[in-house]
């Protein structure tokens, strides 16, 4: 029998167990926080961001951190706190778009997780990015030039995750429903 929660809808069960957690790799701009949340909620496991997490262990901003320590800080941090998060109950994590590139986060990951490459074109990322400046890659510079880079750099380590997925413009909720459906199959195989 359906359930029907406070908000006058039915819970409906998740589609999947997780017996590891979901880790969203991808550019900046890809869609890792928004379609974590909603595949989060989809799946019925917790969200964490993992720059929110890195912050939260610094005290202060990525942003802030990247000014006063520098990227390497930057990386280190990151590294501990997603293997940290690796270590926890399964969840829905979404990574910063350096995070892949750091060997021991994807072995940790490929251990504990599911990768999953959140893929989109360009012109999408610029789209998405500039509707914020709280983008320390990005602050000097056009901001396509630096997508470009870092894509022709990072994507043949995202090529490396376990799934990938096209992160389109439109609803999200149709990225989430091809990231469920890259994890049934995967699950089936």
């Amino acid at each position: 029998m359906d359930k029907v929660n406070d908000e006058g809808t039915v819970d409906v069960p998740p589609p999947i167990h997780l017996e590891k957690s979901i880790v969203l790799v991808g550019l900046m701009g890809a869609g890792k926080t928004t379609i974590g949340r909603r595949l989060a909620k989809r799946l019925g496991v917790s969200f964490i961001d993992a720059d929110s997490e890195i912050e939260k262990a610094a005290g202060c901003s990525i942003k802030d951190i990247f000014e006063c320590y520098g990227e390497a800080a930057f990386r280190e941090g990151e590294r501990r706190v997603i293997c940290r998060l690796m270590a926890g109950p399964p969840q829905v994590v979404a990574t910063g778009g350096g995070a892949f590139m750091d060997a021991e986060t994807r072995r940790r990951v490929k251990e504990s997780g599911v990768s999953v490459w959140l893929k989109a074109d360009i012109k999408t990322l610029v789209a998405r990015v500039s509707k914020r400046d709280t983008r320390p890659l990005l602050s000097t510079g056009d901001p396509e030039a630096i997508l470009r880079d870092l894509a022709e750099k990072r994507n043949p380590f995202y090529a490396e995750a376990d799934i990938h997925v096209e992160s389109r413009d439109g609803p999200h909720e149709t990225v989430v429903e091809a990231v469920v459906e890259a994890l049934k199959k995967r699950r089936a195989a």
